[in-house]
């Protein structure tokens, strides 16, 4: 008799366990942590920023357990494919590059790019607003805007973060400069003030800040977007993971409709650059 009811009860936890809803899986994204506004750390050293704000409202409305990770930029898609990741949110454009081996949501942001230098430095004395150029509407090895910047930075060192669009395109088009490739943005502000390269290249979005906090610096040649520059800030996944994919894409959809992705990216850069 006591054999059978120890038995009885050592079966109850089981039978318990079992009836109690699973453990909701979570969701890991990768974020670089040093690409403000978009991703970054505050000074208690906790990620913040656009995407970070984002990241909770999109598995809010997707229904999803997420936590945000942080991961060095130049590993970001080798750890997503070893499965370390599950989801990318890093200022990360849709490029074809990219599409070989991930796979993107719809786009969240669009931002163009356009070339940095120190106030007295290469570029200075062209500063004047001049229309955005669109790759995919234009030749740019063609184009007389790109042609001039080319030969305006021929000679001289440009500064880019590695393994990104911005690199690939002055790769591409500006074959006559040396090109300095960094670990991080912030890196190369320092250098560029420094005086240690000529210009920079990089996301419009991202220099709005960094004015404010290094003045000096100024813009110059048409923004661009488009063609080797990407098709817009996405959440890069898996290319099997279908399902995440388009609840992500659902749940950017549902921002874009009640304005609240506009209000989100006006908060943190000063103008909609929410992808319509």
């Amino acid at each position: 008799m006591r054999s059978r009811l120890k038995s009885l009860i050592l079966a109850v936890p089981f039978v318990v366990a079992g009836l109690l809803p699973a453990r909701a899986e979570v969701v890991r994204i990768a974020t670089e942590g040093a690409y403000a506004p978009y991703n970054f750390k505050d000074s208690s050293g906790k990620l913040v920023g656009f995407e970070i704000d984002l990241a909770a409202e999109l598995c809010k409305r997707a229904g999803l357990t997420c936590e945000v990770q942080e991961q060095a930029w130049d590993g970001i898609v080798p750890s997503l494919l070893a499965n370390k990741f599950d989801a990318i949110m890093a200022a990360m454009n849709i490029t074809d590059k990219r599409e070989a081996v991930i796979a993107f949501s719809r786009p969240y942001v669009k931002t163009p790019i356009r070339f940095v230098t120190t106030k007295n430095g290469v570029g200075a004395a062209h500063t004047a607003s001049l229309p955005a150029i669109t790759m995919e509407e234009v030749d740019p090895t063609e184009t007389a805007e790109i042609k001039s910047l080319a030969k305006l930075v021929s000679g001289k060192t440009i500064g880019v973060q590695a393994s990104t669009s911005h690199e690939w395109f002055v790769k591409e088009y500006m074959k006559d400069s040396s090109i300095k490739s960094y670990d991080t943005m912030d890196n190369m502000i320092l250098d560029l003030v420094a005086g240690r390269i000529d210009v920079g290249y990089t996301s419009t979005a991202f220099l709005a800040p960094i004015h404010k906090k290094t003045p000096g610096l100024v813009e110059f040649g048409p923004p661009m977007t488009g063609g080797l520059l990407g098709k817009g800030v996405a959440v890069g996944t898996r290319k099997e993971s279908t399902e995440l994919r388009e609840k992500f894409s659902k749940a950017i959809g549902a921002m874009v409709a009640d304005g609240s992705l506009s209000a989100l990216a006006t908060k943190w850069f000063g103008v909609d650059i929410s992808a319509k």
